[in-house]
Order: structure tokens, then sequence, then C-alpha cells
């Protein structure tokens, strides 16, 4: 067992609390065969970053944002298998609110959908791409996720399952603990994890909480 010591927790939502990667390859793929792309190629691309930017990267001369609306569009109504990760439901009704956000590469009309469908709280905290400029891998969503809760990043835990978003926790000054729900175990060292783990079940509250901060005890991954 490790110790992890912090005062916060930001979390990343898709690969993190919901699983949503069923849901994320149909609408995905489809969007490719429609623009003659590699569907494979495309959802990695697509994976833990703004819709807007894999779209932007992909047709430098399209209408953009008429593709990201269409695309959000199919993702809010493609929820059917759309559930809540091992151990996410626990560890956010363990920390206290203000000790925690959710970071995530959705808007915000879809992280909403995505946290009621997996059965989980919409957080007082909440930062989506509707609030950015920026997003992962970049350390704004971060460095925002930090602002809102009036904690330093350097003194947050990010908890992230995709290299974009720990390369996004790790730039913002936080620490990185990495989830293998869909990136492999180099990948995320590559991007410079500091921990590994199966999925959030490995992270247990420690009973001894401090007044300053938050301590979480982290189970070996499998």
């Amino acid at each position: 067992m490790t110790l992890i010591q912090c005062r916060a927790v930001l979390f990343d939502m898709d690969g993190v609390l919901v699983d949503s990667t069923p849901a994320v390859a149909r609408v995905w793929t489809d969007w490719a065969l429609k623009h003659g792309f590699d569907p494979n190629e495309v959802v990695r691309k697509a994976h833990g970053r703004p819709s807007l930017a894999t779209i932007i990267e992909l047709l430098p001369k399209g209408d953009h944002h008429a593709e990201n609306r269409e695309v959000e569009r199919r993702e809010i109504e493609d929820i059917a298998d759309v559930v809540a990760l091992p151990g996410a439901l626990t560890l956010l009704q363990a920390i206290p609110q203000h000790r925690w956000a959710v970071v995530t590469s959705a808007t915000r009309a879809l992280a909403e959908v995505r946290l009621r469908a997996a059965g989980l709280p919409i957080p007082r905290h909440l930062v989506t791409a509707s609030d950015l400029q920026c997003g992962k891998p970049f350390p704004d969503p971060y460095l925002k996720g930090a602002e809102i809760l009036g904690i330093v990043a350097a003194e947050c835990v990010v908890a992230e399952d995709a290299a974009s978003g720990v390369q996004s926790g790790k730039a913002a000054g936080a620490r990185v603990l990495a989830l293998l729900t869909t990136s492999t175990e180099d990948e995320l060292l590559s991007a410079g994890a500091d921990w590994i783990a199966d999925d959030l079940s490995a992270l247990t509250l420690a009973p001894e909480v401090k007044t300053t901060g938050l301590a979480f005890l982290l189970s070996e991954k499998k």
C-alpha cells in the first residue's frame, strides 16, 4: 500500500469515473467512416481531449463547429451502456465536496448527461471543454480545476486514464494517478504518471483524514 497525501483530487470523467468507451467508439467510428478516415486511428486521437481539437486536426478546411455539434449530439444520445467505473461512486461519496472537482474534455451538456447515466453525482465543481480555450494536453484544464477549489495545482492529485490528460496534469504542476482503464502502462508512464492503478477501487480514503487535506491508501496494481 502507498500513502498519498494531498489537499484535493481532480478527476477526469471518461475512463476514470465513467465507462463511455463503447459509446465513444461508436460515434467516432461512424464519423471516421463518413469522412474516409481509419476508425481506429480516429478513436485513438479523440480519446482524452476535446472533440473540436480532433475535428480541426483531421478536417482543417471543414465546418468545425457544425461537425462538433453533430458529434456532441450523437454522444449525448448514445448513453445506453454508459456506466460508473469500479470505485468511482464510493470514492466521490467519501471525499468532502469542496475537496474534489471533475475536469473533463467533454462539453458541460455531455458531461452532465454521462454522469447522470452512470448514476454519479453532478459535482459542485465541474470544469469542461465549454469553459476553456485550450484543452488537454495543455495545463489549462487542471489549473482551472485547482483554481475553482481555491487550491494550488501542486497540492492536488489528478486521476487520469489518457496520456493527454496525464500530460495536462503534470504540466499544471500536479501529481497524477493514472488508471489502466483505456491506456497501457507504458503510455501512461511515458506521459509522466506518478502512480499506476487498475481503477479507482484501488484508492481508499484513509481513516485519519487531516483537517488540512486528504490522505489515501493506494493498493498495488494487479
